[in-house]
């Protein structure tokens, strides 16, 4: 009788405990959610121009977008193009930041033009116009 009582703890006994498995998976799922770099985006969804010369630039940059009827967005909110200089002044007060004007390929020139320089005005050392790889 003993022997058969000491058989099935054993056999209990050998089965895995997965509760040190699941914490360290827990711990990783948060580690990684902590660190994870956001980056913040336009807030419109614009159809970028394609070009051979496209450079991937830092992650710490001011996106401006330009959408395909001329609105001119900068974090969800429409900013128009008086409100590049302002915003993009200060932006860069604290720590200068390069400028990266997301304009959809049917936007015309002259407000891409009015944009850059609104951007240049408000002290932007660098403005960028982000592209698609070919």
């Amino acid at each position: 009788m003993r022997s058969k009582l000491e058989q099935q703890l054993t056999e209990q006994e050998q089965g895995i405990d997965l509760s040190p498995l699941l914490d360290v998976v827990f711990i990783l799922l948060i580690f990684f959610i902590v660190t994870t770099v956001f980056v913040r985006e336009s807030g419109i969804d614009v159809d970028k121009p394609k070009a051979v010369s496209t450079e991937q630039l830092q992650r710490n940059v001011i996106l401006i977008a330009i959408s395909e009827s001329g609105t001119v967005m900068y974090d969800s909110t429409n900013i128009g193009v008086s409100g590049v200089r302002v915003t993009v002044a200060q932006l860069i007060r604290k720590k200068d930041k390069a400028v990266v004007i997301q304009a959809d390929k049917r936007v015309p020139t002259g407000l891409l033009v009015q944009v850059i320089d609104q951007a240049k005005l408000a002290g932007a050392s660098q403005v960028n116009i982000a592209t698609q790889g070919f």
